[in-house]
């Protein structure tokens, strides 16, 4: 796989990743064939924003529409992609304030889990939102 660069980062793979609240706990997925837990979102298509993206994400994964006023960014991490550590993953994260429409998990994911900081050890969660996403949203006291 070809790197990419931004400024003086190098990586393989890039992502978008949805922050959706609900009682002070976090929405996260599991899609099918995998083990660890992971943020909404996923790869950008050639030529898409990073806001389309997101959008059109959370509306394939989960059925939900969010209005670009509605999207804030949290902020660009980089760490070894869940489950594939040979490839380095940016993932450009995004907090989404409000959404339409029930979350209706798509058949590709094959479960959703709302979490506050104290998940179970036995979960597995993609190294971005376990090691820099969540305690930054504990830290900013958005979740418990």
């Amino acid at each position: 796989m070809e790197d990419k660069k931004d400024n003086l980062t190098k990586y393989d793979l890039h992502k978008v990743g949805g922050i959706l609240l609900k009682e002070r706990k976090l929405l996260i997925c599991r899609t099918k064939g995998k083990k660890s837990f992971i943020a909404p979102g996923g790869k950008l298509k050639k030529g898409e924003g990073v806001i389309q993206a997101l959008q059109r994400e959370l509306k394939e994964e989960l059925s939900i529409s969010v209005l670009d006023s509605d999207i804030s960014e949290f902020g660009v991490f980089y760490a070894p992609a869940a489950e594939d550590e040979k490839n380095i993953l940016r993932m450009d994260v995004f907090l989404v304030k409000r959404w339409e429409g029930a979350l209706k998990p798509s058949s590709e994911i094959d479960e959703i889990a709302w979490i506050s900081t104290n998940f179970p050890e036995t979960m597995s969660i993609g190294s971005i939102f376990e090691h820099q996403v969540i305690p930054r949203l504990k830290q900013r006291g958005m979740i418990d």
